[in-house]
């Protein structure tokens, strides 16, 4: 089955993965986190236990580990010094963490002693890290997406700076800042939030100054990023995938399927409702070396999608 249009087309392959199973698999098992190795492997963050699975190109379960995210949501992967490591965000337990591919603990960051959380929660949805390697400092951004609305920032030892809930913009205050990415395609790093209950991207330079604000005539639902080029990958929890251009303009949706969301159980439902070309609610997407795409979904068991460009 084929999707996309123009020079973004792509064949889809249902259950390219799956989750390992298990009660807490069977139980929840939503797939929320999505990132590529510089091996080629895909790794995958799931609310069930193991939490972390590296796949391999065929999709084959190769390895797994973490017994302790119930809320396992964001994932990111950073390159330190040629190392590669992973941030998890747990937004049940509030636990951001650092780990090596392997599982080990590097850094914890802590909620910090803002007054918010005097009568907000906690509960931390995604980091961005302004990686070196791209000329930044090394300072560590995570969002309070469904908590307070903050985004928290730190240095790279994990001591903290400061916060802001957007209201300091021109386009106002955030509402659920579902994710955060670094985003280089400009050469100059800036930092995209995805404003997901306002439909919208609000951008930032590095050091917390707001910029503008991105796609909101364009987006419905987004949740997190990835680029390869010129090209912005926007998972949408509605039900679609969109590809944005240098402009922040689209210029491919796939497996769009928004009217699936007023569908009495979603997002869990399971076929007929969930059917091949059509999303049912993407949560994180990701670019592979080759421009393949791998989209993981919020329902209940998980679902793995790939997306195979094609060259024709």
């Amino acid at each position: 089955m084929r999707v996309g249009e123009g020079g973004h087309q792509f064949d889809w392959h249902e259950h390219w993965a799956m989750i390992p199973d298990s009660p807490t698999g069977r139980a929840n098992g939503r797939t929320h986190g999505i990132e590529v190795t510089a091996g080629g492997e895909i790794v995958v963050f799931s609310q069930a236990t193991p939490a972390v699975l590296f796949f391999d190109g065929e999709g084959n379960l190769r390895r797994s580990w973490g017994d302790r995210f119930p809320g396992a949501h964001g994932l990111t992967l950073v390159v330190e010094n040629g190392v590669e490591y992973l941030w998890l965000t747990d937004h049940d337990t509030g636990e951001v963490v650092k780990t090596t591919l392997d599982g080990r603990t590097v850094l914890n960051i802590v909620r910090p002693g803002h007054r918010v959380y005097e009568s907000a929660r906690y509960a931390p949805t995604w980091v961005a890290v302004c990686e070196e390697r791209f000329g930044g400092s090394g300072d560590v951004w995570v969002t309070d997406g469904y908590g307070s609305g903050y985004i928290h920032r730190y240095d790279k030892g994990g001591r903290y700076l400061g916060s802001f809930n957007g209201e300091e913009g021109r386009a106002g205050a955030f509402k659920c800042p579902h994710a955060i990415f670094l985003d280089t395609r400009r050469g100059e790093p800036e930092i995209y939030i995805a404003d997901r209950g306002n439909h919208r991207i609000q951008v930032y330079d590095l050091e917390g100054t707001f910029k503008r604000q991105a796609a909101a005539e364009h987006l419905t639902s987004p949740c997190a990023f990835d680029r390869r080029g010129e090209f912005l990958l926007v998972p949408e929890l509605f039900a679609r995938v969109t590809i944005l251009d240098l402009d922040d303009r689209p210029v491919c949706r796939l497996g769009a399927n928004e009217p699936v969301k007023e569908t009495e159980g979603w997002p869990d439902l399971k076929p007929p409702q969930v059917r091949p070309g059509k999303f049912n609610s993407p949560h994180d997407a990701v670019f592979d070396r080759e421009g393949n795409i791998f989209v993981v979904e919020w329902i209940i068991g998980g679902r793995i999608t790939k997306l195979g460009k094609r060259e024709d």
